[in-house]
């Protein structure tokens, strides 16, 4: 199987990013970034991604779908949103999380990501390092969000980070962001950076598609 054939085999089977999992409707606009934000805060312990996903779900079926409607959410509403999604252990310091979050997101930002963008003035290393700012996210949140915003945000185009990188190694592929981006078009950095993630957390799944290879 050639490099060409192992791509889309990633994209068809395995390049549904997670913010389309978790009901995202990804654009540049203030309230779909936010709600990517909430994703990577949810993303951001040790915790199954499907349960992140389930859990940003529950929380945006309860409304809290923009910093302000999070801000302005009672602690406990938060909570139970979260346990609705079996989000366990970490239910109770994430909904603190989430709330300090939208608000510094209010303060800081005017409740726009796009301006923390222009701050970081197309460069992603400082881009990461103020999305660490934000309470729960540290280097590896810093990574899940830019490599889902690349599908809406250029600047940040090629983003595949450490461990899809490794991935792609393994798999015969490119092992630099500068050789996946030959790989697909713009539109398809983000699914195939997903692609990768996720059959690096499925090792039966690698080992199949690495054999085939």
């Amino acid at each position: 199987m050639d490099r060409a054939e192992v791509t889309k085999r990633l994209l068809g089977d395995y390049g549904q990013t997670y913010a389309d999992e978790a009901g995202i409707t990804l654009r540049d606009k203030p309230a779909p970034l936010f709600q990517l934000l909430v994703l990577t805060i949810l993303c951001s312990v040790r915790i199954r991604a499907q349960t992140a996903t389930a859990a940003a779900r529950e929380l945006f079926a309860a409304g809290l779908r923009t910093p302000r409607a999070m801000a302005d959410s009672g602690w406990q509403e938060r909570v139970d949103a979260l346990g609705r999604a079996h989000y366990v252990r970490y239910d109770e310091s994430t909904a603190t999380a989430l709330g300090d979050s939208a608000q510094l997101l209010l303060d800081h930002y005017r409740g726009d990501l796009r301006s923390l963008r222009e701050q970081a003035a197309g460069d992603t290393e400082h881009l990461r390092e103020l999305l660490q700012e934000f309470p729960r996210i540290g280097p590896v949140g810093a990574d899940i969000f830019c490599r889902e915003v690349q599908a809406v945000w250029p600047q940040v185009r090629p983003f595949f980070d450490e461990r899809s990188c490794e991935a792609a190694g393994r798999l015969g592929l490119p092992h630099t962001p500068a050789g996946l981006a030959n790989l697909v078009p713009p539109k398809d950095l983000a699914r195939l950076a997903a692609a990768l993630i996720r059959i690096s957390l499925t090792r039966s799944a690698e080992d199949e598609l690495r054999v085939a290879a």
